[in-house]
């Protein structure tokens, strides 16, 4: 769909490119209404928040099993990270901070930060392995993250990490612009070089190592990456159910994750 602009530029705009975003912005702004006019019960507005952070984490692991073709069965204990250690730090912001939603934001990107340290401490001995050996080593790193947390007393121990719940109306919507913003920049990182480099990597990780691409950097970025989105999501999640209870965070949730990523392509 490039056309030749007046000025005699180039216009790259393809319609496609932007399905995505079109089709998630008309649908929070129908559920906006719909929620602003007391048309949307209880139980829908919470589910849009649900949807919200389901979306992100099957984009974030489709960077690592779909685009970079390693198979990761641990993006739930990367969730479990941010949604704890996100949700730990906003409660004590909400003793020094009065706006509601500046703590939800901090604490994600917070719990995001927190995640992506994970992501490259586990990521930098495992991404060495491949296919099944990487898989058991990302499942053992979530069942061993949930377990550690559960004893951790100032994580509320097995009874779970009490949280401030956020208004359920409010936040489906900026849920679903956190959605907006992780699909604009998976969308940009995986159609410019970088992109192309980690695609390739997929195709045949000899040829790439052939023609100068650094394998194990790559390789660690997008583990990073996937596990920064995860901890936002653990967040967003933390900030609907209170308590946290370790049980979600299990191999059983990594699996959920998954066959999400598999059958919606």
């Amino acid at each position: 769909m490039g056309k030749t602009t007046v000025s005699g530029f180039k216009s790259n705009f393809k319609l496609k490119h932007y399905i995505n975003y079109i089709v998630i912005a008309l649908f929070l702004v129908v559920m906006m209404i719909l929620s602003g006019n007391g048309m949307l019960p209880r139980a829908t507005i919470t589910l849009l928040s649900r949807i919200a952070y389901s979306i992100i984490l099957a984009v974030s692991l489709n960077l690592v099993v779909g685009f970079l073709g390693e198979l990761s069965l641990g993006h739930a204990g990367f969730m479990c990270v941010g949604a704890y250690i996100g949700c730990y730090f906003a409660n004590y912001l909400h003793t020094v901070i009065g706006s509601p939603l500046v703590v939800l934001i901090l604490s994600m990107l917070v719990g995001g930060a927190v995640a992506a340290v994970f992501g490259f401490v586990i990521g930098l001995p495992a991404l060495r392995l491949k296919g099944d050996y990487l898989a058991i080593v990302t499942l053992a790193f979530g069942e061993i993250v949930r377990n550690v947390i559960k004893n951790l007393p100032f994580f509320g121990g097995a009874m779970g990490l009490n949280t401030t719940k956020y208004k359920p109306a409010s936040l489906f919507i900026v849920a679903f612009v956190a959605v907006l913003l992780v699909l604009a920049l998976i969308q940009n990182l995986i159609r410019s070089k970088h992109g192309r480099a980690i695609t390739a990597i997929r195709d045949n990780e000899i040829a790439a190592r052939a023609m100068g691409i650094n394998v194990t950097f790559y390789k660690l970025f997008v583990f990073i990456v996937s596990a920064f989105f995860a901890g936002i999501a653990g967040v967003i999640y933390g900030h609907l159910n209170t308590p946290i209870i370790y049980t979600v965070f299990s191999y059983n949730y990594s699996i959920e994750i998954l066959v999400m990523v598999v059958l919606g392509g």
